[in-house]
């Protein structure tokens, strides 16, 4: 399968085969790397990393990733470049992509890294935007296929405030790859119609489900993976955690709700996470509101049906499956 030349913006420009296939040189170049194969097949490329929103796992994965392969990263943060503030998207887009062999975006509407990839004339990946965050869900279903051997016929639930890039991203890749997909919220926090829609049509060829359902006993019996994610997304003003906390408490991934899924249930997040007070977030969500944990228990985060590290590193082997695949010729 040859993806050399292809933007990476949502899994719905891939198809289950495409997906599947970056999740298998994924697989491969992990175990490579750990074996100590040497996997610079790219020296000579150059990549930008355009983060307009910061991050830990999504900029760590990319240059690591691409070091890996012997790619030169360089890292823009929104003080190091003009984008669109003294230039265009679509002329930043036109001069990087004479500069660079690939370029990342990190950051806020989907629509800038659609302008991105029109204008650049070289492959651009989706690092987050807030409709849609595609390399996660790569590396998500990565993991799930390591601790269950299969995608296909998956229960997967996802809980809490599904409206946004990871419930939205999740859906698609559930139906895209035939996993039985719950969202677990008030009605108010699922995705938006016209994209349940268009999942409904995919999940017919594959074979996926589709439910939404606001009872948390429910939607989780017989869970094989109940994920979450915080509930107030990067960009929006604190103003909201007291509106969220009351509707979405009910959601709170807890051992009864993983009890009541039964004991082959694995606890999935994407990172960063609520469950302690060992954030300056965490610390001010407890004076205010006398939490300690929000969207996950700390029993739960640390226990051992949590695989949420496992789903961080492997951030790292599929971002570089992704570079690899648009960026080589693969025979």
């Amino acid at each position: 399968m040859n993806l050399k030349g292809r933007n990476f913006l949502t899994l719905l420009d891939y198809t289950p085969e495409e997906i599947g296939y970056l999740i298998d040189l994924a697989s491969q170049l992990k175990k490579d790397k750990k074996a100590g194969v040497d996997q610079k097949d790219l020296r000579g490329k150059n990549v930008a990393l355009i983060f307009e929103k910061t991050s830990t796992r999504t900029r760590c994965a990319f240059e690591v990733a691409a070091a890996d392969l012997g790619i030169h990263p360089v890292y823009l943060d929104p003080s190091s470049s003009q984008i669109g503030k003294k230039e265009s998207i679509a002329d930043t887009a036109r001069v990087l992509g004479r500069m660079f062999d690939g370029i990342e975006y990190r950051g806020f509407g989907q629509e800038i890294v659609e302008t991105l990839a029109k204008y650049a004339g070289v492959p651009v990946w989706n690092g987050l935007t807030n409709e849609y965050h595609p390399t996660q869900i790569l590396a998500d279903f990565m993991t799930i296929k390591e601790h269950f051997g299969r995608l296909k016929g998956i229960n997967f639930v996802y809980m809490g405030d599904a409206r946004y890039n990871m419930g939205n991203s999740l859906m698609i890749g559930c139906a895209k790859m035939g996993l039985n997909f719950t969202a677990c919220a008030p009605k108010e926090y699922y995705p938006n119609e016209e994209l349940i829609s268009k999942c409904r049509e995919i999940a017919k060829e594959t074979g996926a489900t589709l439910n939404f359902e606001e009872d948390p006993i429910k939607a989780t019996k017989n869970a094989d993976v109940i994920y979450t994610d915080v509930w107030v997304s990067m960009g929006e003003p604190s103003e909201v955690w007291e509106k969220r906390i009351k509707e979405l408490m009910p959601y709170q991934v807890t051992k009864a709700i993983m009890d009541n899924a039964g004991s082959q249930c694995k606890f999935m997040h994407c990172l960063p996470s609520f469950h302690d007070l060992n954030t300056t977030i965490g610390k001010e969500i407890y004076e205010k509101y006398g939490l300690k944990e929000i969207e996950v228990t700390d029993e739960v985060f640390e226990s051992s049906q949590s695989i949420v590290f496992d789903e961080a590193e492997n951030r790292m082997h599929t971002i570089k499956a992704v570079m690899y695949a648009t960026l080589v010729n693969i025979e």
